[in-house]
């Protein structure tokens, strides 16, 4: 079986509110229409291989990862591997990533099987992982044209400095897409799995001197951060 890649049709639905920010200016905005993949996998066959929270989360991220439009040789990192999701919904769209997390990282959400998960759907050759703290990672200036921060950035000690990183290792234009559990995700989280789960953040508190541009995508589960270099 060669490695999957993903069916976009009416399947999976989309409920979204979308806002761009640009100082204080704010419109409302629907999807831009998407690039259809050649080669297909139907959401039903990812289910069965990767089970119903893997589509959970996949349902709200890939709209709006397929939105970004990235060039497929666009150099990407996903911060917080946890068990790779964001990997994986990353490399079932074509993308080569790298991901990774601290490797002093001992909580529950740390260290999770993620290489299982990407052989499972045949895509774990299209993702490096590399042990990096996001508060001082070990990248060159100007290098990554996309960062990907998938319910991660509230258990990182020193937000503000995690997310001038990123300010520096992206290149002019580029791309920090937050995906910050809501209100109601916390809540179902607590209640379902972690009692003891911190708040969410919101990115915009930790970006003070940053020149990005900001649009906000509201979601079911997560708030959707996508902040451009200017």
């Amino acid at each position: 079986m060669g490695r999957f890649t993903l069916r976009l049709d009416p399947i999976i639905k989309y409920n979204v509110k979308k806002e761009k920010v640009v100082g204080i200016h704010k419109k409302n905005n629907k999807f831009k229409n998407r690039k259809r993949i050649d080669k297909i996998l139907d959401i039903e066959e990812i289910r069965k291989i990767l089970g119903n929270q893997f589509v959970f989360i996949f349902n709200e991220i890939n709209p709006v990862l397929q939105d970004l439009q990235l060039e497929k040789s666009a150099k990407i990192l996903d911060i917080g591997t946890g068990n790779g999701t964001m990997a994986v919904t990353l490399a079932l769209n074509n993308y080569k990533v790298i991901t990774g997390e601290p490797e002093d990282d001992e909580s529950e959400y740390a260290k999770q099987d993620w290489l299982e998960l990407a052989r499972k759907v045949k895509v774990e050759h299209m993702i490096t992982y590399q042990s990096f703290n996001a508060e001082d990672m070990p990248f060159e200036d100007s290098f990554m044209d996309a960062i990907f921060i998938l319910g991660s950035l509230h258990h990182i000690n020193d937000k503000e400095v995690a997310l001038k990183e990123c300010f520096r290792i992206l290149k002019l234009h580029g791309m920090v897409c937050i995906f910050e559990p809501n209100s109601d995700a916390i809540k179902f989280i607590r209640e379902r799995r972690s009692p003891t789960h911190p708040d969410a953040v919101d990115p915009r508190n930790y970006i003070q001197g940053l020149h990005f541009q900001l649009e906000l995508i509201k979601l079911p589960f997560y708030d959707a951060h996508i902040f451009r270099k200017r």
